[in-house]
């Protein structure tokens, strides 16, 4: 909420970088609060109850918030890629609008995504009442169906994989062209440029190795409990939302200046 504030209220902030921290920061929200009330429930208060249409409104949000993350880390690294490649012609090449315009671009895609998988799962009739996971997302709903869950499973990994595979390809490529253009600059702009974009790494980072972790032992045949299942799974959830503000918060000079000013002044 700071990240947001401040670059709401701060004009010289207005700029395709923030704008970008921005959205982020929401999705961060978005995805944890999706998920955190629920587990909070059920791991802390005990309560193991939630009706059926909140149930689906946050697997939608979940979801939603999911794909969003990947989405908003691939288009941080392509503006990255433009400044880094093009630092004179930047603010002509990614204007606010034209950033503002691709961030709604990709809430619409990613809203598609979230609301294929409730089209999937609204006609199935359900048996079960008990939910295995500790908040609602697909895997976790659609065990309480009647129907094999081997071709839904099958098609949600085939999604899962397109958009994860798309999305790290991009950040992977965009990295590799950076590295690129890093190599024919001065050495007096090689620090700087690595500097703007660790704090982009450390997030990429933070999220895609637990999900790559989940995702490689499950294909490798390494059988999961539950439980080990559902600590990962809150890891990948919780970890990169817990690290993203504090890494833009402390490694972005103007947000950073904003914030020992307030503590100063106080």
């Amino acid at each position: 909420m700071m990240n947001i504030l401040f670059i709401i209220y701060d004009k010289r902030l207005h700029k395709p970088m923030y704008l970008l921290i921005c959205n982020l920061a929401v999705v961060d929200i978005l995805y944890t609060s999706s998920s955190s009330p629920t587990m909070i429930g059920v791991l802390v208060a005990g309560v193991k109850t939630i009706s059926y249409v909140p149930c689906f409104i946050a697997m939608f949000a979940f979801h939603l918030g999911g794909v969003m993350v990947t989405f908003a880390l691939s288009i941080m690294a392509f503006d990255r890629l433009i400044a880094i490649s093009c630092p004179f012609k930047y603010h002509s090449y990614l204007t606010n609008v034209r950033t503002l315009v691709l961030t709604y671009i990709l809430w619409i895609v990613a809203c598609g995504f979230a609301s294929y998988l409730q089209a999937i799962l609204l006609p199935l009739p359900h048996c079960h009442s008990k939910l295995k996971h500790n908040f609602c997302e697909f895997a976790a709903i659609i065990r309480t169906t009647c129907v094999d869950l081997t071709p839904y499973f099958n098609l949600v990994a085939v999604i899962v994989f397109i958009y994860l595979f798309f999305t790290f390809t991009f950040i992977c490529l965009s990295y590799i062209l950076i590295i690129f253009f890093v190599k024919l600059s001065s050495n007096s702009n090689k620090r700087k440029m690595g500097s703007t974009c660790l704090s982009h790494l450390i997030v990429v980072t933070c999220y895609y190795c637990p999900v790559f972790v989940i995702v490689v032992l499950t294909r490798m045949g390494v059988v999961l409990t539950l439980e080990a299942r559902h600590g990962l799974l809150i890891g990948t959830i919780l970890g990169p939302s817990l690290v993203n503000p504090f890494v833009y918060c402390l490694r972005t000079k103007e947000i950073r200046c904003k914030i020992l000013g307030i503590f100063k002044s106080s």
